[in-house]
């Protein structure tokens, strides 16, 4: 840490104290550390499953419009939990666990039901096969997020 962040985040803490924030409601570094990887692979999911769905909803939307509105909502959720990464604060970190919980039962969802009904999708979702297409990084980085976020309210 450089001398100059050292102080901007001490100057921060005063400045919260002076406004009357007690300490703990502080924003914490929910992507510092390990939850920059974090914050990489969400911001990596977010790009990649907004810009496949909204081309698939845009050309492609006869063919398989609910696997395409999935791909979107996953991109909308990634995109929040994102945010709530870099944002830091325990109401983000709260946000995030929400987020990241939702995640998990979307991706085990939509996992189970392609495995079940594959007819039901005529073309993949970003957590179709539990993210097989995604080498399964879709449903290992909500675990992984909420293990982190667990960690970051401890610390």
């Amino acid at each position: 840490m450089t001398e100059d962040s050292a102080a901007g985040k001490a100057a921060e803490k005063a400045t919260e104290k002076a406004a009357g924030k007690p300490e703990s409601t502080a924003r914490t570094g929910l992507g510092q550390g390990p939850g920059r990887l974090l914050v990489m692979l969400y911001g990596v999911f977010t790009v990649a499953a907004a810009s496949r769905s909204v081309y698939q909803l845009i050309a492609q939307y006869q063919e398989a419009p609910l696997a395409y509105i999935l791909s979107a909502v996953s991109a909308v959720v990634y995109a929040f939990i994102t945010v709530s990464l870099v944002r830091g604060g325990e109401g983000a970190r709260k946000a995030a666990i929400v987020c990241c919980a939702l995640e998990l039962v979307g991706v085990l969802t939509v996992g189970t039901w392609t495995l079940a009904d594959p007819s039901a999708f005529p073309d993949q979702t970003v957590w179709s096969d539990y993210g097989m297409g995604y080498l399964f990084i879709p449903i290992f980085l909500p675990v992984t997020g909420l293990l982190w976020l667990r960690k970051a309210r401890r610390g």
